[in-house]
């Protein structure tokens, strides 16, 4: 005759274990079950660090689920991803496939459909490039002015980014900056000029220019300078007036009527030795707002002193 004293050793454990793993079925299985579609991100992994994906891809999927709907709250709480591995990657295109299996779900749930089926991924070579910057201008300075010299800060910038992209650059240029009627040197904040590549690698990007611009001169020979005698000496010289080759500023020379205003000339002292001569030294007059007058050759350079 059977021993049934094993079935009925530790009968109210067995009795337990019977009522939790048929409640655990009812919850499970017997539950009411729910379909949902639901969105989950891609999770990139172990990219080489000399690598990076060139192209603009879909960063999520989406994933048509089904199973009890106490599961499928409780997923819901949880931060679920899909991993792809790219630690084989080479540069070319790389075709992914977002396999239902490799999504981590709890168990009892199932994937019904997933789209995309599949990631098209471009990878490329990481690489830095130093790329000069060139100015770009508008107009010109104010009449009587020229622009002297033009410069950025800073004048070249590095950018890392996909090879395929940034080899078809060769320098950067800015925005167009307006020179138009300037006449004093300035300091602005220029905007680079980048196609769409480059802002999704670097941004917007504002530069420093320094323009400096300058007056113009036009060379003059003024005749007829009247040379000054010292204050308080009675000296007779001759000639008593020199003629001077001198730069001055264009508007300036314009606007005086006798250019000879613009200049003064006096006797140096002490005399020479012999007594018989005095050097004249010549001045510009400063013009206020305008550059200095530049004196090139005085003639004569000496005076002849008269007893």
């Amino acid at each position: 005759m059977p021993d049934l004293s094993v079935l009925t050793k530790n009968w109210l454990l067995k009795l337990l274990s019977l009522i939790i793993g048929a409640s655990r079925w009812y919850f499970v299985v017997g539950e009411d079950r729910v379909d949902l579609i639901v969105t989950i991100p891609l999770e990139l992994r172990n990219l080489p660090t000399d690598l990076v994906i060139a192209n603009q891809y879909k960063k999520d999927i989406e994933v048509a689920l089904t199973g009890p709907r106490r599961l499928i709250q409780d997923m819901r709480q949880q931060d679920i991803s899909l991993p792809i591995d790219l630690s084989a990657a080479q540069p070319g295109a790389m075709v992914i496939q977002n396999e239902a299996d490799a999504i981590p779900l709890p168990q009892g749930i199932s994937v019904q459909r997933v789209q995309p089926a599949t990631l098209t991924l471009l990878v490329d070579r990481l690489v830095q490039k130093d790329f000069p910057i060139t100015p770009m201008t508008k107009g010109k300075p104010a009449a009587g002015y020229t622009l002297e010299s033009l410069n950025l800060k800073p004048p070249h910038i590095t950018v890392t980014g996909p090879l395929t992209v940034l080899e078809k650059e060769q320098n950067l240029t800015t925005s167009l900056i307006n020179l138009d009627g300037l006449a004093t040197s300035t300091t602005m904040q220029v905007h680079l000029d980048l196609n769409e590549a480059l802002v999704k690698l670097i941004g917007e990007t504002v530069i420093e220019a320094k323009v400096s611009v300058k007056e113009t001169m036009v060379r003059k020979t003024i005749r007829g300078v009247m040379i000054k005698r010292p204050s308080g000496e009675e000296i007779r010289f001759t000639p008593n007036m020199v003629t001077v080759e001198a730069e001055i500023p264009t508007l300036v020379a314009e606007e005086t009527p006798e250019l000879s205003l613009l200049l003064r000339a006096a006797l140096v002292l002490p005399l020479d030795a012999t007594g018989s001569e005095a050097s004249v030294q010549v001045n510009g007059i400063q013009v206020p707002g305008h550059a200095p007058l530049i004196i090139h050759s005085v003639v004569p350079e000496k005076v002849k002193l008269l007893k």
